[in-house]
């Protein structure tokens, strides 16, 4: 539709400079009055009318070219009265191709992102939203120097009809990524009787906000090292380990607050000193949903680095029941690197695991010569007591988030293979469903083979 809404304008515009190559100014002006009265009102049909079927997710960017429309209307009205002075045909093209420039400007989104607003959910339960920030007072903040505390939003999905007994699942995103990158899931589990609880990683995320009402944007110095490390993953060094250990320190080090300051609340029935929220109508929703949470089952998943970090923990900790890694490589299995060979963790995997690959990371399954370049994944699941593998051809890294149903064109920059997202993001949401049902519900059946050392050489 941006497409559609820019070519107009950009006709509208030429038409224009061929009326107005004439000599006076006044009449210009009006030409010029009268043509943003058109754009003005093309651009109210296209936000108000239904037969558009458009959802704007950028609404905001077309009140500010609707208002740029009126008030250039009103100078050009004022200047109209005044203008004696001759208009060249410079001037008139000049004209037209600034206005151009700025119509393209405001419609920007419109060719970046979709009308995407989620999935149709399957089960019984309408979702509701609401969210908090959690303070985490035993830690300061490593990328500010005012002395102040972690903070970490918390973004909750839970059935908005009454519920009982649901199981917690806990979402992380990935590498500059934010909540809202599988937001179709956490919906698709909600529906089905979770409470999903997606978090931010502030200076990690691609931005967030804090209790203050602050932006915060991803830390330019972590997003560079990050890319670096990717376009030189063949030269992995002690100084990268160590660079990834500090990375899953933090994040795990945000999953354990918010796991931990949740149960508490669960327990308690109250929010303590370390829940920020908006208002008490908030409070007492967050209240409603942890109601109905049973922290005895226990989900993680995420997304790339978000995936590794549940990978982590899932180790680490005695109350998980289950961990999915969405097309993440298992960094926490890490234990050293020694004149850049890693070395993995030895001890089988506890609880159930359920890996699910890109084409590409597959082939980092079934193509290392040797067990000294084994890629961890596989390492982990060749050691553990329940671990199940999915892979899919023709998919790349964002084919496992959102991203390209909101937007295509981002999702190809970042990694997209050729599957169709519409039909490919659904099924990855029902295999997690299943998933999660059987080893947290105990019911159905997973719709993944268990996985057995044999699997990759097949």
């Amino acid at each position: 539709m941006g497409v559609i809404l820019l070519a107009i304008f950009a006709v509208m515009e030429i038409l224009l400079t061929v009326l107005s190559c004439i000599k006076y100014r006044s009449l210009w002006y009006r030409n010029r009055m009268f043509f943003c009265g058109a754009e003005l009102i093309l651009l109210l049909l296209v936000i108000f009318l239904p037969v558009t079927g458009q959802k704007w997710r950028f609404t905001g960017c077309l009140v500010i070219l609707g208002i740029r429309l009126v008030l250039s209307g009103i100078i050009y009205l004022v200047k109209h009265s005044n203008a004696t002075k001759e208009k060249t045909k410079a001037g008139t093209i000049a004209g037209a191709v600034m206005s151009i420039i700025l119509i393209g400007f405001s419609l920007f989104p419109a060719f970046i992102f979709t009308g995407y607003s989620g999935l149709t959910t399957s089960g019984q339960y309408k979702v509701k939203e609401t969210q908090a920030i959690l303070i985490d007072k035993s830690r300061m903040e490593a990328h500010e120097s005012d002395g102040s505390n972690r903070e970490i939003p918390v973004h909750f999905y839970y059935p908005a009809d009454n519920a009982s007994n649901c199981p917690l699942v806990l979402f992380a995103h990935g590498s500059f990524g934010y909540y809202q990158s599988n937001s179709s899931l956490y919906a698709e589990l909600a529906s089905n009787g979770y409470v999903v609880a997606s978090i931010d990683h502030p200076y990690y995320a691609f931005f967030t906000k804090d209790t203050e009402g602050k932006t915060i944007i991803v830390d330019m110095e972590f997003m560079q090292t990050a890319v670096n490390m990717q376009n030189n993953s063949n030269d992995f060094t002690e100084a990268d380990y160590n660079i990834e250990c500090e990375w899953m320190s933090i994040r795990t080090a945000d999953e354990n607050f918010v796991l931990d300051t949740i149960k508490t609340a669960k327990d308690s029935g109250l929010l303590d000193m370390a829940w920020y929220t908006e208002s008490e109508n908030v409070k007492a929703e967050i209240l409603k949903a942890l109601e109905m949470t049973d922290t005895e089952r226990i989900g993680l998943t995420g997304h790339s680095i978000g995936g590794a970090t549940a990978v982590q923990l899932g180790r680490e900790r005695d109350d998980i029941t289950a961990v999915v890694d969405i097309d993440g490589t298992m960094l926490g299995e890490y234990t050293s690197c020694n004149d850049g060979k890693l070395n993995y963790n030895p001890e089988p995997y506890p609880i159930p695991i359920l890996s699910l690959d890109n084409e590409r990371h597959w082939g980092s399954y079934v193509n290392e010569p040797d067990e000294e370049t084994e890629y961890v994944n596989k390492y982990l699941l060749d050691n553990a007591i329940d671990g199940r593998e999915a892979h899919f051809d023709g998919t790349e890294h964002m084919d496992f988030t959102d991203l390209p149903l909101l937007s295509p064109t981002l999702a190809k920059m970042l990694g997209k293979g050729n599957v169709d997202s519409s039909e490919f993001i659904p099924e990855i949401n029902n295999i997690i469903l299943d998933y999660f049902n059987y080893y947290l519900k105990g019911e159905g059946e997973p719709n993944i083979e268990p996985w057995n050392a044999q699997t990759a050489e097949n």
